[in-house]
């Protein structure tokens, strides 16, 4: 059903963010992310103690693509 939308203001939209005004069929945002991280990174809680002697963490990737995002209209 069709709406009446007033005045709008946008201010900042992230890079996998949506903006939707009026009908739609389908809200599909898709977004890829790769993480490195050391020993003891994510970490969390109360009264942690860690002891990495020798940590090193190796970044390098040979693949072209990961996991590939397909879009689907």
């Amino acid at each position: 059903m069709p709406g009446i939308v007033g005045c709008i203001q946008v201010l900042d939209i992230g890079s996998s963010a949506v903006m939707h005004i009026g009908d739609c069929y389908s809200i599909q945002p898709y977004s890829a992310t790769k993480t490195f991280a050391g020993a003891g990174s994510f970490n969390t809680g109360d009264g942690l103690y860690v002891t990495n002697h020798q940590s090193a963490t190796n970044t390098w990737d040979n693949d072209v693509v990961d996991q590939p995002i397909g879009l689907t209209l």
